[in-house]
C-alpha cells in the first residue's frame, strides 16, 4: 500500500486526523445543547414573570426574604436545638450542611461561573413580587443550595422532618424565580449543590473523632 493511501491525502494518518474532527463535532454539539438549555431557561423565566399570581406574590416575596442569609434555616435549627437528642443533632447536622453549601456557592461556584442576573424590567416582573436584586452572580442560587442542604442534613438525622423541610426548601427555590432574581437553571443547580453539600457535611461529621 502506498503511503498516501495509509495516511490520506495530507500525509496525516487517518485515525489521527479523525481525532480533532471528532473533538470538534462533540464540542459543537455541547455548545448547541447549552444554547438550547439557555433558551429554555429564559422561556420558563419569562413565563413565570408574565403569569399573574396576585394571591401568591406577597407570600413568596416574604418567604424569599426570610431565606436571606439562611435566617429561615437558622430559626428552625434554633427551635430544634431546644429539644435534646435527635432534634438537637438534626439542628447541628443541618447547620453544618448549610455552611458547606454557602461556602461552595458563594466562594467557589458564583466566582467561577459569574452569570448575570435576570433583567426583571425587560421580563416585566411585577413590582408586587420583587425583592432587592443581589449584587452577586446568578449561578447557582445560594438561597436554594442552603435551604436544600439544611433540609437533607437535618432530615437525614430526623426523618420525620425531611418531607416538611424539603417542601419548604422547594418553596424557597421557586420563590427565587418568582421574585425575578434567578433563572430556573440557577435554582436547579443550587438544589444539586445543596444535596452534594449535605452529603459532604455528613461524611465530614462521620470523620470527626
Amino acid at each position: 500500500m502506498r503511503a498516501a493511501d495509509a495516511h490520506g491525502a495530507t500525509g496525516v494518518p487517518d485515525d489521527e486526523a479523525a481525532g480533532p474532527r471528532r473533538a470538534g463535532s462533540v464540542g459543537a454539539i455541547v455548545a448547541a445543547a447549552l444554547r438550547d438549555l439557555r433558551a429554555i431557561d429564559g422561556a420558563v423565566y419569562a413565563a413565570v414573570a408574565t403569569t399573574p399570581t396576585p394571591t401568591l406574590d406577597t407570600a413568596l416575596r416574604r418567604l424569599s426574604r426570610a431565606a436571606d442569609h439562611s435566617k429561615l434555616s437558622l430559626g428552625i435549627a434554633a427551635g430544634l436545638a431546644v429539644f435534646p437528642g435527635r432534634p438537637r443533632q438534626a439542628a447541628c447536622a443541618g447547620l453544618g450542611a448549610v455552611a458547606v453549601a454557602s461556602a461552595s456557592a458563594n466562594l467557589l461556584a458564583k466566582r467561577l461561573v459569574r452569570r448575570r442576573r435576570p433583567d426583571r424590567e425587560a421580563a416585566r416582573v411585577t413590582v408586587a413580587r420583587q425583592v432587592p436584586m443581589p449584587a452577586s452572580a446568578s449561578f447557582p442560587s445560594g438561597h436554594t443550595a442552603s435551604a436544600v442542604a439544611f433540609a437533607i442534613g437535618a432530615g437525614t438525622v430526623l426523618p420525620g422532618a425531611l418531607l416538611p423541610l424539603w417542601t419548604l426548601a422547594s418553596a424557597v427555590a421557586y420563590s427565587r424565580v418568582h421574585t425575578g432574581v434567578h433563572y430556573p437553571g440557577d435554582v436547579t443547580a443550587g438544589a444539586a449543590l445543596g444535596v452534594a453539600s449535605a452529603v459532604t457535611a455528613r461524611r465530614l461529621r462521620r470523620g470527626l473523632p
